[in-house]
């Protein structure tokens, strides 16, 4: 890792993404606290139906978390920005029997979460939760139920901590719902067991980054992974001013690879289940001529071949407890392009901590 002179040893992002084993230990405890998960539980008991709605970082957090939520409790689960029910609410299938929000803000006071918020509880009579980052929001007036979760809160613009955070809350939540005590177990193990791999991985990406320049960044995933995917390129453009895509892993074959080159990055988040057809992608990329970088659980002979970086987590978990860890590859890829680059990831440029609109 850089010396304590570098322009990274007294960032606040840095040190937000490096801090999120033990933030994620910490708010795990927080959400058990008081009752207030069962009174959660209680209160959405009846619902069978649930739509989660962000903005941002936060929307592509709904991403995951809402199939995160199908996969665990077998429940419809969707996300939509939250400006979709403001401009087309009659697309948004917000009259569906037993239906239930969630609003995702790590302030509290993002502008078209609190007007989707206000629209779905006034208007049409949708029971709301939300989940955010800090205490007596505006967000938490407007919501029957609100999950703070205040440790998790961060001081960098760039939502890193905060998005894993929210979204093993949500994960949990939907794991309790359906009465599954191996997975809130398998969070807590992963976090002990990513702890030990974070700052050795950030010494890696940075060393990484500093041998190459790219002038096109892909990202692609598929299932719970491809909202994961979303964020990561959000990352590497908020914090390196880098141009990216996102797309199904799958999908890249029908016409996007032909953007394929020396110059083109491509990190593929591999999942378990489809691992075979993803990583015939992954060779097909790399024998394009692209940089090719694997996020995945365990990297066989085919991925190590296949890839210029590999990041194995190597834990025997679930496979949804591997999504909050893998977006942390990307997190850190995108700071270090950013610092090389000149740039200071803790104010990106053109952006501001909270989107508040007049």
């Amino acid at each position: 890792m850089a010396s304590p002179n570098s322009p990274t040893s007294h960032s606040a992002t840095l040190a937000e993404i490096l801090s999120q084993p033990e933030t994620w230990r910490s708010s795990l405890l927080e959400l058990n606290r008081d009752g207030l998960l069962e009174k959660v539980l209680a209160q959405t008991e009846s619902r069978t139906e649930w739509l989660f709605l962000g903005c941002g970082s936060s929307f592509y957090l709904a991403e995951a978390a809402a199939a995160s939520w199908t996969l665990l409790t077998g429940q419809r689960a969707r996300a939509l920005p939250a400006s979709e029910p403001l401009l087309f609410p009659n697309a948004a299938f917000l009259r569906a029997p037993n239906l239930q929000a969630v609003v995702i803000s790590r302030s509290g006071r993002t502008s078209e979460a609190l007007r989707a918020a206000t629209l779905l509880s006034r208007e049409y009579r949708i029971p709301t939760l939300g989940i955010t980052c800090a205490a007596q929001s505006a967000l938490a007036e407007i919501c029957d139920l609100t999950i703070p979760l205040l440790v998790s809160d961060e001081k960098s613009t760039v939502m890193t901590r905060s998005f894993t955070s929210m979204l093993l809350a949500l994960q949990h939540l939907a794991a309790r719902k359906a009465g599954n005590q191996e997975f809130p177990a398998a969070i807590e193990t992963m976090a002990g067991h990513f702890s030990t791999l974070i700052h050795p991985l950030a010494a890696r990406i940075e060393a990484f980054v500093a041998d190459r320049s790219f002038a096109d960044y892909v990202f692609l995933g598929q299932g719970p992974f491809h909202g994961i995917a979303r964020e990561g390129f959000l990352k590497v453009t908020e914090m390196s001013c880098s141009y990216g895509q996102v797309f199904h892993t799958l999908e890249f074959r029908h016409g996007p690879k032909a953007i394929v080159g020396p110059e083109t990055c491509l990190t593929f988040y591999l999942s378990e289940g489809s691992n075979k057809a993803e990583c015939e992608v992954l060779a097909e990329m790399k024998d394009l001529g692209g940089t090719t970088l694997a996020i995945c659980n365990r990297a066989n002979d085919s991925i190590r071949r296949s890839s210029d970086f590999v990041f194995e987590l190597g834990a025997e978990l679930p496979e949804l407890a591997t999504l909050a860890p893998f977006i942390v590859p990307s997190q850190l890829f995108g700071f270090f392009t950013g610092i090389k680059k000149g740039l200071n990831p803790d104010h990106p440029r053109n952006l501001s901590r909270v989107v508040i609109l007049d």
